[in-house]
């Protein structure tokens, strides 16, 4: 399922995710509300590169009123699969689903060799195979990695280190509030009992 929105200066914004790893903090439809409203920051900066002058633009002209951003699961461990991890997209302008996979691959290069796939690409190219992307960047913030396309590759990295910032920032804000609100406790959620995925772990150790 997909959302969507129009920002104050006509662009369109549309998010969805794969799943939700913070389902302790926001409800059904939040994360995806969430993208949203961290798209319509994007969105005005895409808007304002692309009517900047080129003089005084700090990042140079935006060539396109559209960008795509991948987002993966920072949650998710080394041995789930990129298509797997992905935990959201977020599509800005009519033409910005065009660069989905350009995005994607920037996201996954990035999170299976553990930096910034641009590095690959200008670089370690034997690191990059047959129907890999040939640009980067992507950009990781605090964990959360990032790709972006359709504008040149400093402004895609810009763009996505902007993004990732905002998106980390409130998930913090909104950890920090649920913890007021349910006092102490030892696990995420609001039963405040383990993940399955942890009593896995030890399913073979007797419990009694």
């Amino acid at each position: 399922m997909v959302t969507e929105t129009l920002s104050p200066d006509g662009l369109r914004i549309r998010a969805g995710h794969h799943h939700k790893p913070y389902r302790y903090l926001l409800a059904d439809g939040e994360l995806d509300q969430l993208l949203l409203d961290l798209g319509l920051r994007r969105a005005a900066s895409i808007w304002a590169g692309q009517r900047a002058v080129e003089e005084s633009a700090p990042h140079g002209v935006y060539g396109r009123p559209c960008m795509a951003f991948v987002l993966m699961d920072p949650t998710s461990g080394p041995w789930v699969p990129n298509e797997q991890a992905v935990m959201a997209a977020l599509v800005i302008g009519d033409d910005g689903a065009r660069f989905l996979p350009n995005a994607a691959a920037k996201a996954g290069g990035h999170r299976r060799l553990g930096r910034n796939y641009g590095e690959a690409v200008l670089v370690d190219t034997h690191l990059c195979g047959t129907g890999h992307f040939r640009y980067g960047h992507s950009a990781e913030v605090r964990g959360l990695i990032i790709g972006s396309s359709a504008q040149t590759t400093d402004q895609d990295l810009f763009e996505a280190g902007a993004l990732a910032r905002d998106f980390v920032d409130a998930i913090a804000e909104r950890h920090l509030a649920w913890q007021e609100k349910t006092g102490p406790g030892e696990w995420l959620g609001a039963n405040d009992t383990p993940a399955d995925q942890h009593r896995a772990l030890v399913s073979c150790f007797p419990s009694g």
